[in-house]
């Protein structure tokens, strides 16, 4: 650590955003070498940095004493890594040696600079290639990946933690990572913008900074690479992404200890000077809509201690939001909960006599004056930006209905962390990437029209269900149901297990209703049979029950994977001692019966009725043999390409790609062929070729020896 230094204004994470200082802030990064020799005068050159509009560099090595101080004398934040041998094989017998390393310099580095004030980030790696997570295999990657965020952590727990990611294998995104870092390297603007709110999904809960953008000025010209920069930072965020960082700040840059020539994505040239007017990155804003008047309707039972903060959450709204109304609807309360309401200025108190959850959303609809009537619980406290996020997304998508996540704040106990990761949470359903298949009532918005014209909510549904059963109504009527990355809100579940089984119960009893009610919807003893892929606030990477598409020869550019129920999210770190971890298996094994129970228990008079449909979004596969004799070959080779090249070979000698040799890249009757090219260093590669099933005499040995041998 740097001596003197303390953590002052570390960038926290705040939902879906960074903040600093108690204020939202979007990250303009740029990234900052490594450069060749004669390396720029930092103060001067960081100067220039802060003078273009960046408020952040991202570097590739470990920092140097002028580096860190030229970076906090100029106010800039520093996300920073070290190489270590990520584009080799780094697990597995013999190759231990090179996650040891990683550990090893991550940790020097950290241990230097973890407190220094211009330190705010790490990532522990940068884009491992896909063949090579692919030989490891992709869950030991990723457990491997959390294994170092985990360990960066503990050194320095003032630093946020991630991993630079790219779509070639964004199976690999790691589950504890503090934000999303995703290299995105796509040079049409509607595909760019069109991938955006994927990265949402991945990230789960967390912030998603683009980690890497850049276009080459020598195959573009400087007006197109200056036009695209612009539309990338203005892409990234009306889409609500936490920042941006530009590939690179020069043109003058090198790997290893070779300058690389002839690339030129760097906004300024080799000669230091700028090629067009960088602060114009800087200037973009977000981009102007159309705000129509919003209802937020608040439905309230017996809630005196929490509706409060519920109530102070929306008038943090009108910062971001110029035209809304707060409507409480008080569901014939006995505690004190309609004083406290009236102690609130703002806020129209509407009364009524107990009647169910639908009853009350219905009422507030009836006397809203907005456009848009916008559904939230008294459980739950909005970002600021909730409204304003969804604005967007309607201005944009010209969707009728539109929802965001909703995010378990920090735990107040063990009990309310082990509910938070517990099976049964409100979420929402995806059939796609922006359209929803069901969005959960407690950040449940829709146009007045879509409302009038389904009758608004059924009131049969008086505790839950209700939000399902008007999200399957739009849809049968045509309306679209959109959704939008940005736009959260705070949701705290049950804080203790007794109500959150007496809520799981709750729920069992609204699909009794809603398999009267929509008997096509449900599978016979299974619950709802959703279409889209449930997600649950974790991180979207490899786990059981996904399945990822590698592509042709394992070399796709988006590796997707592709799943119906996303994994859930973990324990928080602060409760994950023996008890927490008894209880949540506690939870895992008794809340689906809690749940099948009552289903079926409140369903016995119409239960004879219910048709039995097909459950949706399995992935189904075909599966080979189990595999037999397994053995490995290495190759020093001196091409780039060596990969593809020996791949394509063996395709001509009548080798098949096909998605069912999952885990392989060709197969050939029994025989199965894994490929990885891993970079030893400048123009030097190696080849490991994985052979399945090689029988006595087919010579598969020796035919690839000779291919090889031929490259």
């Amino acid at each position: 650590m740097a001596e003197g230094l303390q953590w002052h204004n570390r960038l926290e994470v705040r939902g879906k955003f960074f903040i600093r200082g108690g204020e939202v802030v979007s990250i303009n990064a740029v990234t900052y070498g490594p450069f060749p020799v004669p390396v720029p005068v930092h103060d001067t050159e960081l100067c220039k940095v802060v003078k273009a509009g960046f408020n952040a560099i991202r570097i590739y090595e470990e920092p140097t004493d002028e580096l860190m101080s030229a970076a906090l004398a100029n106010g800039l934040m520093v996300f920073a890594g070290v190489h270590w041998q990520w584009s080799r094989v780094f697990r597995g017998v013999g190759s231990e040696r090179f996650f040891v390393e990683a550990k090893l310099r991550l940790g020097e580095m950290l241990e230097r600079w973890g407190g220094h004030d211009a330190l705010v980030g790490c990532y522990v790696a940068n884009e491992v290639p896909s063949d090579v997570a692919r030989w490891i295999g992709p869950k030991l990657v990723r457990e491997s990946l959390e294994e170092l965020i985990d360990f960066c952590r503990g050194v320095a727990p003032g630093v946020l933690v991630g991993y630079s990611n790219y779509p070639s294998s964004e199976y690999l995104e790691p589950a504890n990572a503090d934000f999303t870092g995703f290299n995105i390297y796509l040079e049409d603007r509607d595909a760019y913008s069109g991938y955006l709110p994927r990265l949402h999904h991945l990230a789960g809960d967390r912030p998603v900074l683009i980690s890497e953008f850049g276009v080459d000025s020598g195959t573009h010209g400087v007006d197109i690479q200056n036009e695209m920069l612009v539309w990338a930072r203005q892409e990234a965020l009306d889409a609500g992404m936490a920042g941006t960082t530009i590939f690179a700040w020069s043109d003058r840059w090198r790997v290893g200890e070779r300058e690389v020539e002839g690339w030129k994505f760097g906004v300024t040239g080799a000669d230091g000077c700028e090629k067009f007017p960088v602060s114009e990155i800087g200037e973009v804003s977000l981009g102007e809509f159309e705000m129509p008047r919003i209802s937020v309707i608040l439905c309230v039972y017996n809630g005196v201690e929490r509706v409060g903060k519920a109530i102070e959450s929306l008038a943090a709204s009108v910062v971001r939001y110029p035209d809304y109304e707060v409507i409480v609807v008080d569901d014939g309360s006995t505690d004190g909960t309609q004083d406290l309401v009236e102690s609130y200025g703002d806020v129209r108190l509407i009364r009524s006599e107990h009647g169910g959850l639908s009853k009350a959303r219905n009422l507030g609809a009836a006397v809203a004056t907005g456009e848009i009537f916008a559904y939230t619980d008294d459980d739950c406290e909005v970002d600021p930006g909730w409204l304003y996020w969804i604005a967007r997304g309607y201005a944009e998508q010209g969707v009728d209905a539109m929802g965001g996540p909703n995010i378990p704040p920090v735990p107040m106990d063990e009990d309310e962390a082990v509910v938070a990761a517990a099976p049964g949470a409100p979420s929402h359903v995806m059939l796609n990437d922006s359209d929803a298949e069901h969005i959960p009532g407690c950040n449940l918005t829709v146009r007045r029209g879509a409302f009038e014209s389904i009758g608004g909510f059924s009131e049969v549904y008086m505790v839950a269900g209700d939000d399902v059963d008007f999200c399957w109504r739009l849809e049968e009527a045509g309306f679209r149901i959109g959704f939008h990355g940005a736009a959260f809100v705070w949701h705290r579940r049950r804080t203790s297990f007794y109500r959150y089984f007496k809520q799981q119960r709750g729920y069992g009893k609204a699909e009794a209703l809603l398999m009267r009610d929509h008997p096509g919807r449900f599978t016979r003893g299974c619950g709802a049979g959703w279409r889209g892929c449930v997600y649950t606030g974790a991180a979207l990477g490899v786990h059981d029950g996904g399945f990822i598409y590698h592509g042709s020869l394992g070399g796709g550019a988006y590796q997707q994977v592709t799943t119906h129920m996303m994994p859930r999210r973990r324990l928080h770190s602060r409760f994950n001692g023996f008890s927490a971890r008894f209880k949540l298996r506690l939870a895992e094994w008794l809340q689906p019966k809690v749940r099948r129970w009552s289903r079926w228990w409140y369903s016995r008079e119409w239960v004879a009725g219910v048709k039995s449909a097909e459950g949706g979004g399995s992935v189904k596969r075909a599966k080979m043999g189990e595999v037999g004799e397994v053995r490995e070959l290495v190759f020093d080779v001196g091409g780039a390409g060596a990969r593809y090249e020996l791949l394509e070979s063996l395709v001509r000698l009548g080798w098949r790609d096909d998605e069912v040799c999952e885990g392989w890249d060709l197969f050939l009757g029994d025989e199965r062929v894994l490929v990885v090219q891993e970079v030893l260093g400048d123009g030097c590669w190696r080849l490991r070729v994985r052979l399945a099933e090689v029988r006595s005499g087919s010579g598969t040995v020796a035919v690839i020896g000779d291919l090889v041998g031929r490259l």
